[in-house]
Order: C-alpha cells, then structure tokens, then sequence
C-alpha cells in the first residue's frame, strides 16, 4: 500500500505522518508513504524527524499538476492535509487560498482520479458552516463560510463532492474543529499565545473574548482521520470534534495560568473583521460509524502542549523571527 500525504511537512499532517510510520494505525503498519509539501513558511521537515528515512519527500506545489501525477503515481490512499489556513491572513490577502485550496485540490482529485486512487481523504474545517448562536453542526448543514479562509475551504469541499459523485472517486471529507498540540505554527492561538508569554510579551485577545471554540488534540483529530481513510463510506462527510468549548477569554485565562504569569499580560484588542461567533460540530456520526471519541482530555493536552513549546525553544524561536507574528 502506498500512501500520499499532503501537506505532510505541516501541524496536523507531520502528527499523521509519525503516528503512521511509528505504528499507531495497524492497518497501514506495512505503508509506503510519500509526502508532498512545498515547505511554506508554515511547513518545515523538522516536523518530521523523528520518521527521517522512513517516507519519500517530493518537494512541490499542489498546484503543479506535472508534480502531483508524478507523486500520485501508484497511490492508493490520499490524505489531503495541505492548505493555505490561517484567517488572519486570508483576509488581507485572499488570492494564495484560492489558488491553493480550491485550485490545488482540484489538480489532485482530478490527478488521484486517472491514477485510480482507492479512498481520497479531504481534510476540511467546521469553519465552512459559518457561524452558530446554539446547538451544534450535523454534517447536512448548508455551508455558509465568513472568511475568505473558510469561503475557499468550502469550495473544495464541494469539488471533493463533484469528483465523486461524477466520476465515482472514493473520496471522504473530515471537518474538525479547532486543533491544538505541538508542532503548531505559532501564529495561531495557542502556539502564539504560549511562546509570547514565554517572552515576557502580552498576548492579543479579540473583541470581548467571547468567541466559543471547540478545542481538538491533534492526535485525537489525526485518529479520526485515519478511520475515515479505512472505514469511510465514499462520498460521505464526517466531523471530528474534541468535546471541550470554551471562549478565547476562558481560553487565555488558562494558557496566562499555565506559564505562570498573571492576567495583566491579557491586551485586549479591536474584533476580527467577520469574527465568527460560536462553533460547534455534532460529531455523533464518526462516533456511530467508525468508533471515534477524543482520548486526550482537554487538561491533559493542553498541559503538554505547553510543556512542549517551553522544552522547544529552537524549534519556533527561528519561526517566529522568520514570520509575521
């Protein structure tokens, strides 16, 4: 078996890639793996050190349909993590997630359809629902993206669903809520927040601090993955959520408690434009089909996350001087 996964080299594709290769899914124990990854700011191969040796590189651009048939090439499972995914950034430019989440997905379906791929995993958000006052999203619920982010998310989740119901691909999608863990660039929440206190720098929090979020354990999340990728009907959608919500305010409170520092290192600052207010997935069906429940309780994992920026220094201290945040 051969497995292609993109975006191998980012947060949540580099956990899938260890865990696969360090044997936590049996049923791929014997896998050949490839990774493709352009190496973006948010994807660097230390991510996967500990697997070095073990899995075929292809550096490349999802886009670049010449590169992607020749990394497809005797594929028999896809998992699509790759994409351009930070909010903040899409809104003061839209055009790479566009280009890279709805025309790149579009090169590898059509790439993964002539190669005769068995199952084709899309990888997407519970942000292409939009926004929700109370309960939670079944998979059924009408898209209604805010972000530009989510807006292109959105679209190739509906070109996932035209490639396989026009052609009969046998492809899946995953929608997860909001992911945390190590190896998370440091522009989104918790990474940004954790190694700012760390410096001694105050830590920005949007609008009244009330957004709710439901907060996933990537290896939660990449286990989820995995059992759509063996046990997923084709042409089906599933959630993936972690069972903890909180607002960004409870939210900061905790990682402020956590370094040790007090809440005086808390700025508040003026609201995303578009903020979404509230997500939450209805993630009965995964839990029904296939068996899932997350694992790693929120205490837990958030205590080892930051452990894990604390203990790794030489890892995001070079990103961070590197990006904008």
């Amino acid at each position: 078996m051969r497995v292609l996964v993109t975006g191998g080299a980012g947060f949540i594709g580099s956990h899938y890639v260890r865990s696969l290769l360090q044997g936590a899914y049996p049923a791929f124990a014997d896998a050949e793996v490839v990774v493709l990854d352009l190496l973006t700011y948010a994807g660097t191969l230390t991510n996967l050190e500990p697997v070095q040796g073990r899995y075929r590189f292809v550096h490349g651009d999802i886009r670049d349909a010449a590169t992607v048939a020749d990394a497809m090439a005797g594929t028999d499972v896809v998992v699509h993590f790759a994409a351009e995914s930070h909010v903040d950034r899409s809104i003061t430019g839209a055009a790479d997630f566009v280009s890279t989440n709805v025309v790149g997905t579009q090169v590898l379906l059509q790439a993964a359809l002539d190669a005769g791929v068995q199952k084709f995993v899309h990888v997407s958000t519970d942000e292409v629902y939009g926004s929700i006052d109370e309960g939670s999203w079944p998979e059924t619920h009408p898209l209604e993206p805010n972000s530009p982010y989510s807006a292109s998310k959105a679209s190739s989740d509906l070109l996932v669903r035209s490639y396989q119901r026009t052609h009969g691909l046998p492809a899946c999608i995953t929608r997860c809520s909001n992911n945390y863990g190590p190896h998370q660039f440091p522009e989104k929440v918790i990474p940004l927040f954790v190694t700012n206190l760390l410096d001694g720098r105050k830590v920005p929090l949007y609008g009244d601090g009330l957004n709710v979020r439901d907060w996933l354990h990537v290896d939660d999340h990449c286990r989820g993955i995995q059992l759509v990728a063996e046990g997923g009907r084709p042409g089906e959608v599933y959630n993936i959520g972690g069972g903890t919500e909180l607002t960004n305010a409870d939210l900061t409170r905790r990682l402020v408690a956590a370094v040790g520092a007090d809440e005086s290192m808390i700025e508040h600052v003026a609201d995303r434009k578009g903020h979404d207010r509230r997500y939450s997935v209805d993630w009965s069906k995964i839990a029904t089909e296939l068996g899932y429940a997350p694992r790693t309780s929120f205490d837990e994992g958030l205590a080892a996350t930051v452990a894990w920026y604390t203990e790794h220094r030489a890892w995001w201290e070079p990103l961070k001087a590197g990006s904008r945040v």
